[in-house]
């Protein structure tokens, strides 16, 4: 069988609901990298939030954070470190017209380190991990760098109003996209960015096509790796849209579903 590229989104598709990996997904992936293909990771995370995942699974293949914001290879400093940040003019603007609105917080993180604009216990618990450099104060005031993303935090009713507010304003400069329930979050990366790009850079660095790539995902984050992907596969228990384009729809993140689709694509016995 052809060398396959296996992607894997964390939170979702790879991660149960306890944020962890199943034994018998665990042990199916090692079996596909033992046969010779390649397992990679690609996520909305920072680094250090994804790093104790990619050890586990024992990984050797470049990794996809921030939604293409950063790429790198964890074990090859020789492979490349892309880092494409937001401009710093950008940010402050976003910042200055969401206070026209209802918001709760903007948090900027620059690679690993985290910008809160306000002070709040409960949401900077989500990116303490990994003990980052955190900065709490207006991010008008404090940030003076370029950020790799944002994350504004807002009530669920106020949510589509900014998403709309940003598409009209900013849509020249940035991406945005949606985080799942529980948290009503809006996620930026500089316009053009996705996982698929990502994801384009890491496969021809392995020499693999895209027919023999098989990504994994579940949110609004996935949709543009699920349909760059050969094998674009929705998890059970993912977002219509997504399943609207996958080219399969597996069994649910609770449910091994990623274990389920490769024992069966790849006679993984």
């Amino acid at each position: 069988m052809k060398q396959h590229l296996i992607v894997l989104d964390l939170d979702g598709t790879l991660l149960t609901d306890q944020k962890i990996i199943s034994d018998k997904t665990k042990k199916t992936l090692a079996k596909a990298m033992a046969d010779g293909h390649h397992v990679m990771i690609a996520t909305g995370r920072p680094y250090r939030s994804s790093e104790p995942y990619y050890k586990e699974l024992g990984l050797n293949t470049p990794i996809v954070n921030f939604n293409g914001a950063f790429v790198h290879h964890p074990i090859d400093n020789g492979w490349g470190r892309f880092h494409t940040p937001i401009g710093l003019e950008t940010v402050h603007e976003v910042v200055e017209s969401m206070h026209d609105f209802n918001f709760h917080n903007i948090v900027a993180e620059v690679l690993d380190d985290v910008y809160v604009h306000h002070h709040d216990e409960k949401l900077m618990d989500i990116f303490k991990f990994g003990n980052p450099f955190i900065t709490t104060g207006d991010l008008r005031n404090y940030l003076k760098v370029d950020p790799t993303s944002m994350l504004i935090h807002a009530p669920f009713e106020k949510v589509e109003e900014i998403h709309d507010h940003l598409n009209q304003v900013h849509a020249e400069v940035i991406d945005h996209r949606r985080w799942g329930a529980p948290w009503h979050v809006i996620e930026i990366v500089k316009s053009g960015l996705s996982k698929a790009v990502g994801l384009d850079q890491v496969s021809k660095s392995l020499g693999i096509g895209k027919e023999n790539i098989i990504a994994f995902g579940d949110e609004d984050n996935d949709l543009e790796m699920i349909e760059f992907a050969g094998v674009g596969v929705a998890m059970g228990n993912a977002i219509s849209p997504l399943k609207n384009i996958a080219n399969e729809i597996t069994l649910s993140n609770n449910e091994d579903g990623i274990a389920e689709l490769l024992i069966d694509r790849l006679n993984l016995k």
